[in-house]
């Protein structure tokens, strides 16, 4: 991996983690765009570039992360399905990476459902809630599960989870960003420990230690600047727009590996 596509790959982490249509995805399919074997730095990098991106949150939202332990508790109690879902299929999980064909498919199913939610929650519903309780957060937390599958969103499905649970749009986007940190820290943390345990400090070479370097920064620098568009956007707009992007992408994915045309530009 070069650093040119190092920078490429963290634009596109920074700009889809926190919009509902698949930052895992699409670095996969960035991926293969650029003609990058996915080799195991390749998957570490892509999964390690996404502290970058939540560090974006904790920066906006730095009052939030500091207001009180019941605040944690939650992020908690949303947390735990995904965790334990993690760690029992992490092999599966791992195998899914690697297959353009279960993003686009994915990516199309989930641009049919977003055409829809705006129907479905309503904004001007009076009942509409502001802040989640634990049963909302563990509930929220369910849903973030389907996300491990690529392509789904993380951010789609805790969000579309936010707003089954009758919060406002605005509301639900923010407490899929919060829960991005300890989910995306988790994962992180546990990709660090199995490449040590299978690989050892060698991997992380001054080369590579760059490379994550520069991809956590970009990654940082343009999530700051996605998390405020979205959010302005969001109460404007819905979800619609970004439902007929993701089936336009996923169409389009599936008719070049229909067609056995290569993805890869190099």
């Amino acid at each position: 991996m070069t650093i040119l596509q190092a920078i490429i790959i963290a634009i596109v982490e920074g700009l889809t983690e926190y919009l509902p249509v698949s930052s895992t995805g699409h670095m996969i399919l960035t991926t293969s765009i650029l003609g990058i074997e996915p080799n195991d730095f390749v998957k570490f990098f892509t999964i390690n570039i996404q502290l970058g991106a939540i560090l974006a949150v904790v920066v906006l939202y730095f009052k939030r992360f500091f207001k009180s332990v019941d605040f944690y508790l939650k992020l908690l109690i949303s947390f735990i399905p995904a965790a334990v879902l993690g760690i029992l299929f992490s092999d599966k999980i791992d195998e899914l990476l690697e297959s353009p064909g279960t993003v686009a498919v994915m990516l199309l199913l989930g641009g049919m459902l977003l055409l829809f939610i705006d129907r479905f929650f309503k904004e001007d519903d009076e009942h509409l809630k502001t802040e989640v309780n634990n049963q909302n957060a563990f509930i929220i937390g369910l849903y973030q599960c389907i996300a491990m599958i690529p392509g789904v969103s993380r951010s789609a499905a805790t969000i579309i989870g936010g707003l089954q649970q009758k919060l406002t749009r605005k509301a639900a986007a923010e407490y899929s960003f919060f829960l991005a940190v300890p989910t995306m820290f988790g994962a992180t943390a546990k990709k660090v420990l199995d490449i040590y345990k299978d690989k050892g400090l060698e991997f992380f070479d001054n080369d590579r230690i760059f490379l994550l370097a520069i991809g956590n920064f970009v990654a940082f620098v343009v999530a700051m600047v996605a998390i405020k568009g979205f959010i302005t956007f969001l109460n404007k707009h819905g979800f619609r727009l970004f439902g007929w992007y993701r089936i336009i992408v996923g169409g389009i994915i599936l008719l070049l590996l229909g067609s056995d045309m290569s993805l890869s530009i190099v």
